[in-house]
């Protein structure tokens, strides 16, 4: 499998692939495509309202790649899916590692943004595929589309059923390939750092990013998975180190955290 990016999306596309946008799927929430739509032409501006994953996303990035299978240069890149890619910042920089990457996103407008901003800064020599796709995660499933790994970051606290979520990323990846969930824990604390202080007070994020309603503890992310037939290999905390322009590991998982599942 291998991916090619244009502004028209794919040109080499895995068998059962269309280029063409999918309906809105039950995972998908109308009104959070719509809030994340309407700052796709600033999401990558490390100074905007995604600065936050701007700063994090050298961690994340790191984690997960150190948590994949080593590949000799004899050997095929792996294939990544980045479901829920928004514009695109983890996708380019997972291609960056040498993984041919497709990202999708339900937003039209945040897959617009991810593919004007590879036109712009093409991938350096060395690095993997990377292709884009408006559409669900349900489109992949019914076309039988599967991956050596899957990442979902940020994306779980948005969706409308987050137990089928995890159940549809375990039908997306090969047999023991990789699942990777970032999200935030539902705590007292989360409400106030990644809630209140991150969108009323520091004005980090927009007003309305994030219900804490919605926001998953690790024990349920667990669950989640064991019901979807994956095993917990690893979870860590992920914490604001230099006044929030870089992140770090920690055993901290009292806001956001990261896991990595496998499947049998």
């Amino acid at each position: 499998m291998h991916f090619t990016p244009d502004s028209d999306g794919p040109t080499t596309e895995p068998e059962g692939f269309c280029a063409s946008g999918d309906a809105a799927a039950a995972s998908v929430s109308p009104d959070e495509i719509a809030r994340f739509g309407a700052i796709a032409r600033e999401w990558w501006d490390p100074t905007g309202p995604m600065r936050p994953l701007h700063a994090m996303n050298p961690l994340r990035i790191g984690w997960i790649d150190r948590h994949l299978p080593l590949r000799s240069k004899k050997q095929s890149p792996l294939t990544v899916l980045d479901l829920g890619c928004g514009a695109g910042l983890a996708s380019e920089a997972l291609a960056k590692a040498g993984h041919d990457v497709l990202g999708m996103d339900a937003s039209a407008e945040g897959i617009n943004a991810a593919r004007r901003h590879i036109e712009d800064n093409p991938l350096p020599t060395g690095s993997g595929s990377l292709a884009y796709r408006v559409g669900s995660a349900e489109a992949l499933v019914s076309e039988g589309v599967t991956f050596d790994a899957v990442v979902a970051l940020e994306i779980i606290e948005h969706v409308t059923d987050p137990a089928a979520f995890m159940i549809m990323l375990a039908q997306l990846v090969k047999p023991r390939g990789h699942i990777f969930v970032s999200t935030m824990n539902r705590t007292p604390r989360a409400f106030a750092f990644a809630k209140v202080g991150a969108e009323y007070i520091m004005r980090l994020l927009p007003i309305g990013t994030h219900e804490w309603r919605k926001f998953v503890t690790p024990s349920e992310l667990g669950s989640y998975g064991r019901h979807a037939g994956l095993r917990l290999d690893d979870i860590a905390g992920m914490t604001p180190a230099l006044l929030g322009k870089s992140w770090k590991e920690s055993r901290d998982l009292g806001v956001n955290y990261i896991a990595a599942f496998s499947r049998e």
